[in-house]
Order: C-alpha cells, then sequence, then structure tokens
C-alpha cells in the first residue's frame, strides 16, 4: 500500500498512473487493501500469544520496533496495523532484518525516484537491477538466519513478506511453513499487473484470488 511506501509513495502513485492507467492502479490498490482486511481477519481468529512475528523490513525490536509499527500505523499501513493488533495480543516482534542491507536497497530505490532526467533515471534503474539480485539474496539470508536462531521448537512464527524474497528454502527442515496465500500466485498477478493496460479476466481471477477469506490454513 502506499502508506508502506513512505517518501517515495507519491512518484509510486504518479509512475503506476501513467503506465498502467489510473483505472487500473486505483482497481489493483483496492485489491491490495482487501488483501490485508483478509489477511487481519484471518490471524484475528488464531490464538497468537508468544507467537513471533517477523516483518519484511523490521531492523530492531525491543522499544525501537515498536516505535516503527507506531510509525507505520500512523501513517495508514494495513501491514503495521496488523502487526500492532498482534503485539496487542501477545505476540512478540523480533528484528528481522540487518540495517545496513536495508538501507542499500532503499538508497537505490531513492536515486531512482528523485532521478531529475530520464537518462539519470535509467542509468540508477539499471544500477539497481544489477545489484538487487545479490542484495535480496542476502537479505533472504539474513531473514533466514534470524528465524532460525530465534525461533524454538514448539513455538510458532508469523511472516510477513514480500513475494520476491526467497526465504523459505533457506528455513531449517524442521521448521514447518504455512502459506496463508501462495506466493507464485501472488507474483503472478503482480507480472500481470504491470504487463497490462486492462483489468482483463486473468487479472480479475488473481485479484479474487487474493482477496479471497483465507481457509485450509492451519498451525
Amino acid at each position: 500500500m502506499s502508506a508502506d511506501m513512505g517518501s517515495v509513495a507519491s512518484i509510486l502513485d504518479d509512475t503506476a498512473n501513467a503506465r498502467l492507467t489510473p483505472e487500473l492502479w486505483q482497481r489493483h490498490k483496492d485489491i491490495v487493501s482487501v488483501f490485508w482486511d483478509s489477511i487481519g481477519r484471518f490471524l484475528d481468529s488464531l490464538k497468537v500469544n508468544g507467537f513471533k512475528v517477523y516483518q519484511d523490513g523490521m531492523i530492531a525490536d525491543s522499544a525501537e520496533g515498536l516505535r516503527v509499527v507506531k510509525e507505520g500505523i500512523n501513517q495508514g499501513s494495513k501491514n503495521y496495523e496488523i502487526v500492532g493488533k498482534l503485539l496487542e495480543r501477545g505476540a512478540v516482534l523480533v528484528k528481522t532484518e540487518s540495517l545496513s542491507m536495508v538501507k542499500q536497497e532503499y538508497n537505490y530505490i531513492i536515486k531512482m525516484t528523485r532521478s531529475r532526467s530520464p537518462k539519470e533515471r535509467e542509468v540508477a534503474a539499471l544500477r539497481y537491477k544489477q545489484a538487487r539480485g545479490k542484495l535480496l539474496k542476502q537479505r533472504d539470508e539474513f531473514i533466514a538466519g534470524r528465524i532460525n536462531e530465534t525461533l524454538s521448537e514448539d513455538e510458532t512464527g508469523i511472516l510477513f513478506i514480500g513475494a520476491y524474497h526467497n526465504v523459505i528454502h533457506r528455513l531449517a527442515p524442521e521448521i514447518k511453513v504455512a502459506q496463508v496465500k501462495e506466493v507464485t500466485r501472488v507474483k503472478d498477478y503482480h507480472k500481470y499487473l504491470i504487463n497490462t493496460r486492462r483489468y482483463d479476466q486473468q487479472l480479475q481471477e488473481l485479484g479474487e484470488y487474493l482477496t479471497l477469506p483465507i481457509s485450509g490454513v492451519s498451525f
């Protein structure tokens, strides 16, 4: 959601409106909003006292981590609103990422979005594309390492992670994973979205999958 994009949100909106059409971009934002609602309702149904919460981009825990969560809630992030409710019900926030790694990726994105000319933006995008794979791998290894180190036997964790991350196969073999939404279908939706300018049947079906109530997932 735009609230999760911080200072680059308005630039993302402008770029997406130009590339997708304003109507398609708004429909996408509506789908994402309902997607988070379905995630929230599912987690509300669980007894989460003692669960450990791992969050994409979360570089702290304890008081500093709580400050980050509250800031996200104040900005309108449904992701952080859900995390906040989990913590209120007894879940525990765990530092998930390395500050230096997250800053590296953020700096690449900032350079792209603040470029003053198409040529400058193209150069920044190329540099990010060249570095992105390595950065993502390093972040995924760090995230998996944090989960492996901090999630003890008979404990349950909840991981909020972007679909283009690849954390699952890096987890310890004794950790059982249940996906509340299939990563492959989330990625299919995104890939189809950015390569179309109309809301056709395939995109509609993928969007409907994202917004369906979650069922059949057990811990």
